[in-house]
């Protein structure tokens, strides 16, 4: 249990005890500041409240029957009604004990794991992954990575977009530049980007392009093997490009992972059908609409979401309630969690409504959009190149790495090449996911070269380096974590702040799963590291005069923060490394 539940826990009785309703919460926080304890217990005041009684005469009957002489020196009533909880340090070194020994850092897995599916990512293949595909990928595949810790079934979707109009064009100029040779055609696909603007320049200009662009559409839906072949030539370079910047980002995704557009093409018409069948689809204008009185505006009028386009096409809301039924109904999923932008957010609504009420998922199943904000530059507009173009992924990623490197080199010019090289690839590629991650997810973000490198702050490079300070520390030491014996001691408030920051590791990543909000995670990551140089600079470790079970139990400490900080920065996709 964490320290907040076992408050909770023992508060709660108390108020009960004190003839306080049992639905009243004993409203546990953090104290802001340390000399009005760790904790506060502030349930008497909302509880006086209902009762129409006394708070802080409510506060003192709830005092009398609280028992804390084993977790708590002190327990005080302050202001109106608060009880404010000092924590033993004896115990607070006996929790770490229990939690923190060996290799462990305080997780426990869910004794009911949930079925997660977590669609994120989700590049369009026409074209290559560029900046605006960074969130939805590392936002995502980092509540991955806290729910698979956390012992749940987590089931990756990248609803890669590889159907429609488009597509008919690309397929019709790679014919043609099949036609040039094979290797020429592998030269054309090799720049995506290029690709993809010459085929639109052709379609714009040659009408007969135009034309036969069309045909081969129809004709790819309708299973042509001729266009399927060219497609799924066209595909696989696509998907390989995507596995690359996937793997130089370190994000989890593979080819197992997607579940395409086109995988739902044979489900289309089956969902229009039920659609049509509960009388929820109606014709209007040629297309066929279904009208959600549920998310009507403010004059009454309900929300309308086309699900099939006059002359038969489907949208993207056929698909996406194709994909959220085989989501419910094929894979078994409790919680369905989409990591697509705010823009999206009135679809999303549609969509998730729609499937509820057409019956294509279950009753309790969650369909959660978890939105977020975009990229900016300096200028506090979308992120582009300096020519106004769209920048892609993999050389803002690049980039980031030759920036590091320099900076690498500047800080420790007597690092092997090959070391220094990888040093920059971890840093680099860290800067970059951090700098989005510890912002709140929702909020657009400015992108800066200079803060997100920065070695002090809020940064990865700050925490990176606070892992490999401890490892120096142990270097020096000539000592191995493993080998260490004795029990954490904590005596001192440096000692103390970090003991309750590694006991609410847990209490942090489960509150990221269940938000879906990384910067929380961050926070709290900044937030120990802070305190390991506090404790660095005021508590002396190895230094002549620190006796060997001070020695020992401030090297426990250190070694925990280090695992505390690797498997956190883990859970946002980020490497550490041994030395900067």
């Amino acid at each position: 249990m964490s320290i907040r539940q076992i408050l909770s826990s023992r508060v709660q009785d108390a108020m009960i005890n004190a003839g306080i309703p049992e639905d009243c919460s004993p409203a546990i926080a953090e104290s802001n500041k340390p000399q009005f304890g760790d904790y506060q217990a502030n349930g008497a005041m909302g509880a006086a409240k209902r009762m129409k009684t006394n708070p802080r005469a409510l506060a003192e009957e709830v005092l009398k029957h609280l028992d804390l002489t084993d977790v708590a020196d002190k327990v005080e009533i302050a202001g109106p009604g608060f009880l404010n909880i000092h924590l033993k340090n004896e115990w607070l070194g006996s929790q770490l004990d229990t939690e923190l020994s060996g290799d462990s850092v305080g997780i426990q897995k869910a004794e009911s794991p949930d079925t997660v599916v977590i669609d994120y990512s989700s590049p369009n293949l026409a074209k290559e992954m560029h900046v605006g595909h960074l969130r939805s990928s590392i936002i995502g595949d980092s509540l991955v990575r806290v729910l698979e810790l956390l012992g749940h079934n987590v089931i990756r979707q990248n609803h890669v977009g590889d159907w429609g109009t488009q597509f008919g064009m690309l397929i019709a100029h790679l014919e043609d530049e099949s036609a040039k040779g094979t290797e020429l055609a592998d030269t054309a696909l090799s720049d995506l980007e290029a690709f993809y603007r010459d085929s639109k320049k052709r379609f714009d200009d040659e009408p007969d392009f135009a034309d036969r662009a069309r045909d081969y559409v129809v004709r790819l839906q309708s299973g042509d093997e001729h266009c399927r072949t060219l497609w799924q030539q066209f595909i696989d370079i696509s998907l390989k490009h995507s596995e690359d910047i996937y793997q130089k980002l370190n994000v989890t995704l593979s080819r197992e992972d997607v579940r395409a557009e086109s995988a739902y093409n044979d489900d289309l018409a089956q969902i229009i059908d039920d659609l049509k069948a509960q009388g929820l689809a109606q014709e209007s204008e040629g297309a066929l609409v279904v009208f959600l009185e549920e998310l009507a505006d403010k004059k009454g009028n309900p929300s309308p979401i086309i699900v099939q386009k006059t002359g038969g096409g489907f949208l993207y809301a056929t698909t996406d309630l194709a994909a959220a039924k085989y989501r419910s109904q094929t894979l078994g999923a409790d919680r369905v969690l989409y990591f697509i932008d705010a823009r999206q957010g009135l679809h999303m609504k549609q969509v998730f409504t729609l499937s509820h009420k057409a019956g294509f998922v279950s009753d309790d199943i969650s369909l959660e959009h978890h939105a977020f904000g975009t990229m900016l530059g300096e200028d506090g507009k979308p992120f582009k190149t300096r020519s106004g173009g769209t920048v892609k992924l993999e050389e803002l990623l690049d980039e980031a790495v030759e920036r590091a490197q320099q900076q690498i080199l500047e800080r420790n010019q007597d690092l092997p090449a090959d070391e220094s090289k990888e040093i920059a690839r971890k840093v680099g590629i860290g800067a970059v996911k951090y700098a989005d991650l510890c912002k709140t997810r929702t909020n657009d973000y400015i992108f800066n070269w200079d803060s997100m490198l920065n070695f002090e702050g809020n940064t990865a490079p700050y925490l990176q380096y606070a892992y490999a300070r401890i490892q120096r520390i142990f270097r020096k030491a000539e000592v191995s974590p493993k080998d260490l014996t004795g029990n954490f001691n904590i005596s001192c408030k440096e000692e103390k702040f970090l003991a309750l920051e590694l006991l609410k590791f847990e209490e942090t990543v489960r509150q990221v799963a269940e938000d879906a909000y990384p910067h929380v995670l961050c926070s709290y990551l900044f937030d120990l590291a802070s305190g390991l140089m506090s404790f660095y600079e005021a508590c002396p470790i190895l230094k002549d005069g620190v006796d060997q079970a001070t020695r020992d139990s401030r090297l426990l400490l250190c070694d925990a923060i280090a695992r505390t900080l690797k498997q956190g920065l883990d859970l946002l996709g980020i490497e550490v490394m041994d030395r900067m």
